[in-house]
């Protein structure tokens, strides 16, 4: 038995646009804090840090940057909560440490998709354990589901219906991140 893609949720357009209007938005709200903290144009080293989440986020993560004007730096982190063939969340488990170094810095994690909410709930704790300036969330996803945690999350992509989606970074069993549009799965015999 397989899978394969059944139908186009999210095109490929709608994405690079709504990612496009969402680093825009994070990019003026991030500039405005360091306005707020005596910091102008580009003259704030090391004062926002882009966290994406491990494997999922990678191919939003790298779109969102790029409409993104502002000095910064990027560290990664990964989470596994689908491993495998799952189609449900398992549970966030770390799988790569946390930066140590996120202190008095503006904190940004960008992940795929808030689904359980365990993922981002795990690491906004491990963030403000460290004491960032701020902290803030940003997904591509968001499924209408009944959640285990309720992480904080500013900027949202999309609303989706409580539906298995692969492409644009997501997976099935490792495969599927390549397809430029969000896509539901169907099993096949």
């Amino acid at each position: 038995m397989g899978h394969e893609v059944d139908r186009v949720l999210i095109e490929r357009d709608r994405i690079a646009q709504r990612v496009r209007e969402m680093g825009r938005r994070l990019a003026v709200d991030l500039e405005r804090d360091l306005a707020g903290e005596g910091h102008e144009g580009h003259d704030h080293p090391d004062r926002v840090v882009l966290v994406p989440v491990l494997t999922g986020a990678m191919v939003f993560g790298a779109d969102l940057i790029r409409e993104m004007p502002v000095r910064m730096s990027i560290r990664l982190v990964a989470v596994s909560s689908y491993p495998g063939e799952a189609t449900r969340s398992v549970g966030a488990r770390l799988r790569s440490a946390l930066p140590p170094d996120l202190a008095g810095r503006h904190v940004v994690i960008v992940d795929d998709i808030l689904d359980s909410g365990q993922t981002l709930a795990l690491l906004e704790e491990m963030v403000m354990e460290q004491g960032p300036a701020s902290f803030r969330a940003c997904v591509l996803l968001r499924k209408d589901v009944a959640r285990k945690a309720e992480p904080t999350v500013e900027y949202v992509g999309f609303d989706i219906p409580d539906e298995f989606v692969v492409g644009y970074g997501l997976d099935y069993n490792g495969f599927y991140r390549n397809l430029p549009d969000i896509v539901t799965l169907r099993e096949v015999k």
